[in-house]
């Protein structure tokens, strides 16, 4: 029987996928794995896969009808998207900056960015919270991005500026959580930025991009260490406090 059960959005791909590897063969573990894109590779008795599209109400709130009375002890968001202005990554192919630059971005990569980075992910876990309260300690890990961090985009940083789409939905996300933290205190949030991972967000493999199994195997310790002390917490992959 299983003694937990954890729920990783984004499971398709990237990340979400090799957190649905790492835990899915943990003992006594059971994993609810979602994505609006097929789960591929997941025919394992401890999987149960549903198709989640985090801009649809209607398809969350279908996810929550089914799982209710299914205690979930640990959440792992992982889904997301890059916000790069998709005409762009094919004419602009190897080069992300061009794809989201003050003059490129646009409303529709702007709104649909937003939409799923920070809107749908607020209404996700909303849905989960009576799942969330039914477990002994709940625990949700989201990654986010340094991206993210106000303080980090400042003129003199590395690489700040530009990417308008992404680090405005992940300052969007952040804070949404932070209000989490505040309303429901009996669980632990934690926000996390995995490093710059390999995932399929970027059509192409950006230089220094680490896999993201590599990623995962470190957070995985990490994040079953983080407690009580640690929610509100926003970190990067080797526990070190990213400025807000």
């Amino acid at each position: 029987m299983p003694t937990r059960t954890v729920l990783v959005s984004g499971a398709a791909n990237g990340l979400g996928a090799a957190f649905l590897e790492a835990y899915r063969k943990q003992p006594g573990t059971h994993i609810i794995a979602i994505d609006r894109a097929p789960i591929p590779n997941s025919n394992h008795e401890n999987v149960q896969k549903f198709t989640v599209d985090l801009t649809d109400e209607p398809s969350i709130a279908h996810l929550a009808q089914t799982l209710a009375s299914q205690p979930i002890d640990l959440l792992i968001h992982s889904a997301g998207i890059r916000g790069l202005v998709p005409a762009l990554e094919t004419t602009h192919h190897g080069d992300v900056a061009a794809c989201e630059t003050l003059e490129a971005m646009d409303l529709a990569t702007l709104t649909t960015t937003f939409a799923i980075n920070a809107a749908g992910t607020f209404l996700l876990f909303r849905a989960l919270l009576p799942n969330l309260r039914l477990a002994k300690e709940p625990k949700v890990i989201v990654m986010s991005s340094r991206m993210g961090s106000l303080s980090n985009n400042s003129a003199g940083n590395r690489a700040a500026g530009s990417a308008y789409a992404y680090r405005a939905s992940k300052a969007a996300l952040n804070a949404l959580v932070r209000s989490f933290v505040v309303d429901v205190p009996e669980v632990v949030w934690v926000l996390c930025h995995p490093g710059r991972v390999e995932t399929g967000l970027v059509k192409w493999r950006e230089e220094g991009a680490i896999g993201a199994e590599e990623s995962v195997r470190g957070l995985v310790g990490r994040i079953e260490g983080w407690g009580r002390s640690d929610s509100g917490g926003f970190c990067d992959r080797f526990g070190e406090v990213i400025g807000w």
